[in-house]
């Protein structure tokens, strides 16, 4: 019998330790939110949809990996990620400094500004001095809140929401002036037969500062094997196609940007 290295011995505690680590387990739960259309939703089936949930699949398959999804709350999705009750989150998660204190992330899948909408027939503007005193909803724990506290914060009332839904619910309702969000999913929703009533204003806002450096997927610090291997994927499906093909199934312009 060969005698057992201490590399070997090192490499077998550490896969053991890992959350998600062996070659022969390709097992690899996705978490998401399924409360954010286009990009993660569930369907008039009852079952998970979006550009992010194509995506995900789309990496699975060239992973060669068996995918399970699970939903979570926004708010919570991350502690559930450091608890282990997934391996990833796949739910439009901007790359945030802050958020790389707590997790790990991929190479961005797409990038997305955020803009303000307004309820048709109002004069509401863009700038610090007809903003002041406004009332603006937003979905809290995103990078769209921490640019409207960090940019408008002193003039405006923030009023944060548990979900996109409800926010939008507000500004029909009246109970809000504005809305700010991501555009994308803002423009889905004045698409709609219920965002009629509302539109966009003002341009469309970019700063890192507050809004990172595109969307990414957050995995555990230790998980290293799984961000490389998620990473090989994303460019093997921007490679191949298949990332266009979703890409035009949604959008009509490029998703992914510079």
């Amino acid at each position: 019998m060969k005698p057992i290295s201490m590399r070997a011995i090192l490499l077998t505690l550490l896969l053991c330790t890992s959350g998600w680590a062996t070659a022969d387990s390709m097992k690899i739960r996705m978490g998401t939110e399924g409360a954010y259309p286009p990009f993660n939703l569930i369907d008039k089936n009852g079952e998970l949809a979006g550009f992010d949930i194509e995506i995900g699949n789309a990496l699975c398959e060239a992973m060669k990996a068996d995918c399970e999804w699970v939903t979570s709350d926004w708010d919570g999705i991350i502690p559930a990620l450091l608890a282990k009750k997934f391996d990833t989150i796949i739910a439009s998660m901007s790359i945030t400094n802050e958020r790389k204190e707590k997790v790990a992330f991929t190479d961005k899948y797409y990038t997305t500004p955020v803009r303000f909408a307004r309820a048709k027939g109002t004069d509401f503007e863009i700038s610090e001095k007809a903003l002041e005193g406004k009332i603006v909803g937003v979905q809290g724990s995103t990078v769209a809140e921490n640019f409207l506290r960090g940019r408008f914060g002193e003039i405006v009332e923030v009023r944060a929401y548990g979900t996109q839904d409800e926010a939008n619910l507000d500004l029909l309702s009246g109970r809000v002036d504005l809305l700010l969000a991501d555009s994308f999913v803002l423009g889905e929703f004045l698409k709609s037969e219920s965002g009629q009533p509302a539109e966009f204003v003002g341009p469309g806002f970019t700063d890192k500062k507050y809004l990172g450096e595109g969307i990414g997927i957050a995995v555990r610090k230790e998980d290293t094997a799984l961000l490389e291997k998620l990473n090989q994927a994303i460019k093997q499906i921007r490679a191949d196609g298949t990332y266009a093909r979703i890409n035009a199934k949604y959008f009509d312009f490029d998703v992914y940007g510079e």
